[in-house]
């Protein structure tokens, strides 16, 4: 078993690699809603300066990582400092708009009612705010100049995503992700032979939704739909997509994986498991970039957590092929759901004690990372993997 587990962790995290270059991993911490005061991005900052170094250390001895993670011979290295993404103060205009509103309640109602509603807005009011799209973007077009920035500087990232956070990692992947091959989607859309052939014509790289928009070729709206621009100038725009690919695209392979937690993703993005709803078919084809360029998405929950929800029950890699209908080649990465760790809290506090509790979250990470590989490959199917990637 230990074996089959170092072949798998080879290819998961050495693949396009020398074997011996050592890369380094910078560690992007996204955080979550009620941040949007002094007093709580402090509170986020510290907890992530606290923990970050805990997640190093378990890294670096865990009998089934360290081989990779040993700062002087491993493969990886990941970077003493934390990378903090903010983003909570953005919504801080609306939500004093929200509390001018629930102050003239206050008079109105009776006490314990304000204060249910005072609460539900602290808590609530960013989670909602950030799921909206002209919100949503600029935020993840900011996440994305962090990535580039540190890919420049020769880091690849891993992506935390905490409460909140977790909608902002779900929707980088699936704007920034360059899965987007351009014959095949034009393919099914609603345009002319004339602009299929043009397409067909004019190959460009593939590319992300982000930049069909930077292009002005077309956007996803709010339903889910594709819509394109079919004006006139649609061949120039076209001819000009590999350009807003690279400046607004995340670069294939910057992003090695995303870790979730405190995750209330699936409550706010239940629609995904509509099968009409064309924002389905886009998370389909960023699962297949995913598996076949080795990217992993874990989602790790404390069972305490009240707002901690499973991402959905662990499925194989032949069980997502049948539930999806596309068929992965090569595949590397994997999805997986750790939601049952033991925080030793009470449910009151348990969504914000992932610092508090750090040696249990830290431990909880890296188990989970190793769980997910033993769960999606088995040794035959990786001895043949590792020996077509030594060639």
């Amino acid at each position: 078993m230990k074996k089959f587990l170092f072949s798998i962790l080879t290819i998961l995290l050495l693949q396009n690699h020398v074997y011996s270059a050592q890369t380094n991993i910078s560690f992007v911490y996204i955080n979550g809603s009620n941040n949007n005061d002094e007093k709580m991005k402090t509170w986020y900052e510290n907890g992530v300066k606290k923990l970050h170094p805990t997640i190093i250390k378990k890294f670096e001895k865990n009998r089934d990582t360290k081989r990779w993670f040993n700062p002087d011979t491993g493969i990886y290295h990941i970077n003493e400092a934390p990378v903090i993404f903010f983003w909570g103060d953005r919504s801080k205009n609306d939500l004093d708009f929200v509390k001018r509103q629930l102050d003239i309640s206050k008079a109105l109602s009776p006490t314990l009612a304000y204060h249910v509603r005072n609460m539900l807005t602290q808590y609530l009011h960013d989670a909602i705010w950030v799921q909206k799209t002209h919100n949503m973007n600029p935020i993840i077009d900011n996440l994305n100049d962090i990535v580039k920035e540190e890919y420049k500087k020769g880091n690849e990232v891993i992506l935390y995503g905490y409460s909140a956070g977790t909608f902002v990692t779900h929707n980088y992947l699936l704007n920034k992700l360059p899965y987007l091959n351009l014959k095949d989607l034009f393919g099914i859309v609603n345009v002319s032979e004339n602009i299929r052939d043009f397409i067909e014509s004019n190959p460009q790289d593939n590319t992300c939704i982000s930049a069909l928009a930077d292009a002005r070729i077309g956007v996803v709206s709010s339903n889910g739909h594709l819509l394109l621009d079919n004006s006139e100038d649609f061949k120039t725009k076209y001819i000009k997509l590999n350009a807003s690919t690279e400046r607004v695209c995340a670069p294939k392979g910057a992003v090695k994986g995303v870790i979730n937690f405190a995750s209330p993703l699936v409550l706010f993005y239940s629609d995904m498991a509509d099968p009409n709803y064309e924002y389905t078919y886009y998370n389909k084809l960023m699962l297949k970039y995913m598996i076949e360029n080795g990217l992993f998405f874990l989602t790790i929950n404390f069972r305490e957590d009240p707002l901690g929800f499973p991402s959905s029950r662990n499925l194989s890699i032949e069980e997502l092929e049948q539930i999806s209908g596309i068929k992965f080649e090569n595949p590397k990465g994997f999805v997986y759901d750790n939601s049952s760790v033991w925080s030793k809290r009470s449910c009151l506090f348990a969504h914000t004690s992932y610092w508090s509790a750090k040696n249990t979250f830290a431990n909880a990470i890296v188990k989970t990372l190793v769980k997910g590989i033993r769960f999606n490959y088995n040794n035959n199917y990786q001895i043949e993997i590792l020996e077509k990637t030594r060639e």
